[in-house]
């Protein structure tokens, strides 16, 4: 395991080279993080299986082909994205040419998540490569066969553009205390603040993916059994490990009991009778999440599943309908329960919503188009979905990020280029004609004039009688 400051003195003295700003270097490290993922695809597999027992085929949708993907689009468009983009100037500074490009930020660090540990780490990565930087990779910890493969695969496909420092808390300690050009950091709210911290005595910018308790509202105008599918699908996926899962839903009266009847359908056609003897199905990360999840199950009420093994860290599929006060709505679930909650309708929901901090996603089942319009414009998420959880990350065009207490800064695609990314200004002013001496001193009545009306003028009072504007 190579220490932290090998590895960010390797990093830095890459970048500090020149190689990584040519469109070429990029594009070669894009395909070579994409070869990496296709050839190497059974062991990250097998590596994502020991650490969450995710099943290959979710893994290649969730993670290793998320991520080829997130390499792929970013190939294709990567040469447009960069290219200077033409400003126009104002009268007073003409002749002249002006225009933003983007350029490197230099060396990033990207802290990475256990729940999706290859996608998280991966996709931050492919964009920050794409923008001409050099990245330090720390793996989570808690999912250690995926880092381990990570820092077995990456040297080899990556060598001098990525270093991997594996480790846990003390080696992020130390990484934290290097000055690095941009953090980009997915976890909890904590750790998040812990890295805020450490940023701020560099002044280094940082992105925050955190997560929150992403509700999602129902009602009777929308197809129930479709809904509860979609919704189960979304919650159950990872046994309930995904920041943007519906972490509770805001049902109706009338609609509350059948839209549990159906819950308790999708599960079992997702992952049969038995989800232990599903291979579909994943298990939870470790046993301090698993007893964490066990506790706030007890402290509610459980109307649908509840089995849980302890030595093989499965839980199943459960549906609670809890109580006010109950722990399980005090914080982020990440993990497979949904809470049920009954509201009287969108308004309801809504001030339900805005009284908590604001989540990384908010999906609404409706067709009305009022009550669509309403969460449209009464609330605030990091992202809005009609109909379908989860989906949204899977559209490149989408910037993908929190907002408040669900974090900071956004990426995915283009966005991730400008997140890894300085819009650098440029100016370029021919020394003749030098029609800057109009505005040089020494001032004069005439340059008092030109300054006035072209360069910086005062503007008109928009209102014909002034004195109404003050109340007279």
């Amino acid at each position: 395991m190579q220490t932290v400051a090998a590895a960010v003195a390797r990093a830095r003295e890459e970048f500090d080279s020149g190689v990584t700003r040519p469109l070429q270097w990029r594009l070669q490290q894009l395909a070579a993080l994409r070869r990496m993922l296709v050839e190497r695809r059974a062991e990250f597999a097998q590596a994502l299986s020991a650490d969450l027992g995710k099943h290959e085929t979710e893994s290649q949708m969730t993670e290793i082909g998320f991520v080829t993907a997130e390499a792929a689009h970013l190939e294709k468009h990567l040469a447009a994205w960069l290219r200077p983009r033409p400003v126009p100037v104002p009268l007073s500074v003409q002749p002249a040419r002006a225009w933003t490009e983007l350029t490197p930020l230099g060396v990033v660090l990207v802290i990475g998540p256990w729940n999706y540990p290859l996608q998280l780490l991966l996709a931050p990565l492919a964009g920050a490569l794409a923008a001409g930087n050099t990245v330090i990779l720390k793996p989570s910890e808690h999912a250690p066969a995926t880092s381990a493969a990570l820092a077995r695969w990456v040297p080899e496909y990556l060598a001098g553009a990525v270093q991997v420092v594996e480790g846990g808390i003390p080696e992020t300690t130390e990484l934290l205390a290097v000055p690095f050009d941009h953090i980009f950091f997915t976890g909890g709210e904590v750790a998040a603040k812990a890295v805020l911290r450490a940023a701020a005595e560099h002044l280094t910018p940082v992105t925050l993916e955190l997560g929150g308790k992403s509700p999602a509202y129902v009602d009777a105008t929308t197809d129930l059994a479709k809904a509860a599918r979609r919704l189960a699908w979304g919650r159950f996926m990872n046994a309930g490990q995904t920041c943007v899962a519906p972490d509770y839903v805001l049902a109706t009266a009338e609609v509350i009991e059948p839209l549990q009847r159906e819950l308790a359908t999708a599960v079992t056609s997702l992952f049969g009778k038995d989800a232990a003897a599903s291979d579909s199905y994943g298990r939870i990360i470790n046993d301090r999440h698993f007893d964490r999840l066990a506790a706030l199950a007890d402290g509610s009420t459980v109307v649908h599943g509840g089995a849980r093994d302890a030595a093989t860290r499965y839980y199943e599929p459960t549906l609670l309908r809890p109580a006010p006060g109950d722990a399980v709505m005090g914080e982020e679930i990440f993990g497979p329960l949904l809470p049920l909650l009954e509201v009287s309708g969108p308004g309801e929901a809504i001030s339900a919503i805005n009284a908590r901090p604001k989540p990384l996603a908010l999906y609404v089942f409706s067709d009305d188009a009022g009550t669509r319009r309403a969460f449209s414009e009464q609330t605030s998420s990091g992202a809005l979905c009609f109909d379908v959880p989860v989906a949204h990350l899977t559209v490149p065009g989408l910037p993908f990020g929190g907002v408040g207490g669900s974090g900071m800064g956004a990426y995915h695609g283009e966005h991730s280029l400008k997140t890894f990314s300085h819009e650098r200004a440029s100016l370029s002013k021919p020394l003749w004609p030098e029609t800057l001496g109009l505005i040089f001193p020494p001032y004069t009545r005439l340059k008092h004039r030109l300054i006035s009306s072209f360069v910086s003028p005062a503007g008109r009072n928009p209102g014909k009688n002034p004195g109404r504007n003050h109340g007279g």
